[in-house]
């Protein structure tokens, strides 16, 4: 059993270890090796992880069994939307997927911004599992994108929105 709790600094190096497993299990297929080594590198080195483990007006959970990190996710609010949290990371490691453990992630994550009235993030277009999660926790599509992740990515995806309950 899972328990979803704020990351730690002595967590940096498993969480890197299951993104790298997440996201060569995911986009792989879409993207091939050399774009999912530089969204790695850019987005998911241990410098980046360990500065968004204490960054402020965000939050960092991971899901702990007291053996390893199944998931992890990430939000924080959004400077350009006031009353706006993004959810920048929210991924299960691929053998613990289906077992609830990013419902209760999220779940965690929707409470952790009191001002925020709602909840943005972006999914790439191809993958449509996660597309298909979020509208189950109530997300839906209210834009689209070519630049997932940030400026001059080139990777298409779809805006999604939950609005928070007050």
């Amino acid at each position: 059993m899972f328990f979803v709790r704020t990351a730690m600094e002595g967590d940096v190096k498993a969480v890197r270890d299951l993104l790298v497993d997440t996201f060569e299990a995911t986009y792989l297929p879409f993207y091939g090796a050399e774009t999912v080594r530089k969204m790695l590198e850019g987005w998911h080195s241990l410098p980046a992880i360990k500065a968004r483990v204490s960054k402020k007006d965000a939050e960092f959970l991971v899901a702990d069994d007291g053996k390893r990190i199944g998931g992890t996710g990430y939000a924080a609010m959004y400077p350009k939307m006031a009353k706006t949290a993004m959810l920048h990371q929210l991924y299960v490691h691929p053998s613990c997927q289906g077992e609830g453990v990013g419902r209760d992630i999220f779940a965690e994550l929707e409470t952790c911004f009191p001002d925020a009235e709602i909840m943005r993030v972006e999914v790439a277009v191809e993958n449509v599992r996660a597309i298909s999660f979020y509208e189950r926790l109530g997300f839906v599509e209210v834009d689209r994108m070519v630049d997932c992740g940030g400026p001059g990515s080139g990777l298409p995806a779809v805006l999604m929105e939950k609005r928070l309950e007050l």
